[in-house]
């Protein structure tokens, strides 16, 4: 505590803040509370033992105390407690004087200025009526008694916290707007130091002209960054497989800890690791040397999570886990039925001779094997046999795509880009110029009814013309669109050149890649396999795998076919 020579040596106990040499008699009506409060942690100040301390408002109020020959009979204080975003129903301290308050067992609150009480205008005026009601005094060491006798000092009491309400908005507005601003400049403004980088000082001051921290990668925690998106992009591992793979390699988190799902959740989503600084809803550009991800990683990376949402449960095609040993998961369909089929297995502890236990794995469709319901399709479908079916068709993609010159197919995929646009663009404006001819025709027929020479009264045709006017706005909305799409028909040649580069990546790491990268490959070419009766199949494949395969059509090459 501080003291100043005009104040007695208080001894408070440290978990109530109660006073313990209270005097054998005190002057009734003038025992006071007081309530210290901080809204950050910053603001605070320690004792020589390094216990927090908020000392300029302790003073005040003790030499308010003094003066008005008041009995201080207890303090408490807030620290770091927000009285802007923070309610009363969640402050402990205020609890504990509303407590104290229906015990009787003060008189007076004390507090250094009004707005260390609160500063919700929807809230702080009401619990200062309550303390009144309940026979509490509330004063302010600086700005007096607050009184409710009138209608005058109700509203003078409403004003007070709506003004202190305001004051915090606008301090939160400007906070925040020069967060913002700094955070678009390329500059950390502060917060916890995300796994992957560390604290440097690199000369940067604040307008305080003291040095502040900056972020640069941490090469050993960077490595393991790596690795997780890695297992996710590549593997199809979700947080909770990441976090064991980790575990049982002895890789420890910052904290010397095991590491938990929602610290690897919380990774996979960080968009500091591409590079881009965020501070609320603020961005900055691509700081490259603070990337650790590229942007290929990432986007693939919130692509699935966001694909195995629960939102997406219905329409989900990703692999919800890639656990398994079958090459199909979550994107594979009855076709009879439409269900989902899922996995069972069957024949655990039959041994063969040689040791090995017989497992026998079916693809069974849910409406059969849960629901009971109508389906006249098979209960179930053997993975060994369908996973082959699956395999051959993904190997005779990746074959047909490797034979072919890579500026053939990019070029063709481009072209047929270009036609199919080409065509759309046509329709459009043919529809478009026919709906105006059309309006145009009912507009001139205006006349001729108002004249009684049409077979259509005025109130009908206006109805029509109407109906056509907003049928040719979202023709032409659709036309603009068309044309936009149509002349930015050159950047596709980058687009489809990265989706090939994609494909051929793919191919590539098919044939030496674990199960989990297989199945992670095959969710991203094919989005949906419906099976039927007699094992036949039929896929939707990817739209950009989709296009690639219509424009290799159009390419010949010798003893080379497809088939699905």
């Amino acid at each position: 505590m501080i003291e100043t020579s005009i104040i007695p040596s208080y001894d408070f106990d440290k978990l109530t803040g109660w006073r313990l040499n209270l005097p054998a008699y005190i002057e009734p009506g003038t025992r006071v509370l007081c309530l210290y409060r901080v809204s950050t942690g910053k603001q605070l100040y320690h004792t020589d033992d390094n216990e927090p301390d908020i000392p300029m408002q302790r003073v005040r109020c003790r030499e308010f105390c003094e003066r008005m020959g008041w009995t201080l009979v207890c303090e408490l204080q807030e620290e770091g407690i927000s009285g802007h975003k923070v309610r009363a129903e969640r402050r402990d301290k205020v609890q504990l004087i509303k407590g104290y308050a229906k015990q009787g067992k003060f008189d007076i609150l004390l507090v250094f200025m009004f707005d260390r009480i609160g500063r919700i205008s929807d809230e702080t005026p009401f619990v200062v009526e309550w303390l009144i009601a309940n026979n509490i005094r509330v004063w302010s060491a600086l700005e007096g008694e607050q009184r409710i006798e009138t209608h005058t000092d109700r509203l003078t009491n409403y004003i007070r916290y709506w003004q202190a309400d305001g004051e915090s908005q606008k301090i939160s507005a400007r906070t925040s707007n020069s967060m913002g601003v700094l955070t678009q400049e390329g500059c950390f403004t502060g917060g916890l130091c995300a796994y992957g980088y560390q604290y440097v000082k690199l000369g940067r001051t604040n307008r305080r002209k003291q040095e502040v921290f900056d972020l640069a990668i941490c090469e050993e925690e960077a490595f393991v960054v790596r690795l997780i998106f890695r297992l996710a992009a590549d593997e199809g591992y979700g947080a909770q497989r990441i976090a064991n793979h980790l575990n049982a390699k002895g890789i420890k988190n910052r904290s010397g800890k095991n590491w938990h799902p929602a610290s690897i959740q919380g990774m996979l989503k960080n968009i500091l690791y591409t590079g881009i600084l965020r501070s609320g809803e603020s961005r900055s550009e691509v700081q490259e040397h603070l990337r650790i991800i590229d942007d290929k990683t990432f986007v693939t990376v919130q692509e699935m999570l966001a694909a195995r949402s629960r939102k997406q449960e219905a329409i989900r095609s990703k692999p919800l886990n890639t656990r398994g040993k079958s090459l199909l998961a979550g994107n594979i369909f009855c076709g009879h039925c439409g269900a989902r089929l899922c996995i069972t297995t069957s024949g655990k502890g039959r041994r063969r001779q040689d040791g090995t236990d017989v497992v026998r794995m079916r693809y069974t469709c849910q409406t059969k094997s849960r629901t009971h319901g109508e389906c006249d399709g098979q209960t179930g479908y053997t993975v060994e046999k369908l996973d082959a079916m699956i395999d051959s068709i993904i190997r005779g993609i990746f074959s047909r795509v490797r034979s072919l010159n890579r500026k053939d197919v990019v070029n063709a995929c481009v072209d047929n880009d270009l036609n199919a646009k080409k065509v759309f663009l046509r329709k459009v404006q043919k529809d478009y110029e026919k709906a105006e001819k059309d309006l145009q025709r009912l507009k001139s027929e205006i006349v001729n009814a108002l004249t009684g020479a049409s077979a259509f009264s005025p109130e009908l045709l206006n109805n029509v013309i109407e109906e056509q006017s907003q049928r040719c706005e979202e023709l032409r909305a659709a036309l603009n669109k068309a044309e936009k799409e149509y002349a930015e028909s050159d950047s596709q040649l980058e687009v489809r050149s990265q989706q090939y580069d994609d494909l051929l990546e793919w191919s590539a790491a098919y044939e030496t890649a674990s199960v989990s990268a297989k199945k992670v490959i095959v969710a991203r070419m094919i989005e949906r396999v419906d099976v039927y009766r007699g094992y036949q199949l039929k896929l939707k494949l990817n739209i950009s795998v989709e296009q690639f395969l219509v424009s290799l059509e159009n390419i010949k090459t010798p003893e080379q076919s497809f088939t699905a």
